[in-house]
């Protein structure tokens, strides 16, 4: 495995063990300041590091995340996380691109269901 995929693979690690831990200054430092995050079911966009963060460090409920795989080329990867909110649990699929810099600059989580977005985060997100 080229030097490349193995710090993508490294990267995408760091994400979701950082924000499990809501270790958010360490989550922040993985993130590329323009950074754009996208949820295709729910249509949502947020762009922008100081926005991201946000989302995350609001998001409600006791949510938690593991990884359960990472695929991983050059500067794009795929994981399949293990979700759980309370006694819920999903499996989402996340698509990561990651910078010249090594900072991850596009996140793409796909969800198995499309939804309608949860009320309170209207000033962070834009629909399309």
């Amino acid at each position: 495995m080229d030097e490349e995929t193995i710090r993508t693979r490294r990267a995408v690690h760091a994400y979701v063990d950082s924000a499990e831990r809501r270790d958010w200054e360490g989550f922040g430092a993985l993130l590329a300041e323009d950074v754009v995050y996208e949820m295709p079911q729910s249509r949502e966009r947020i762009r922008g590091k100081s926005a991201f963060l946000q989302f995350n460090m609001e998001y409600p409920g006791d949510w938690h995340l593991q990884v359960r795989q990472v695929v991983a080329d050059g500067r794009q990867a795929a994981a399949l996380i293990d979700a759980r909110v309370g006694a819920e649990r999903q499996d989402a699929c996340v698509w990561f691109e990651i910078s010249d810099q090594g900072l991850i600059s596009r996140i793409t989580d796909y969800w198995p269901e499309p939804y309608d977005p949860p009320s309170g985060r209207e000033h962070l997100v834009e629909r399309w």
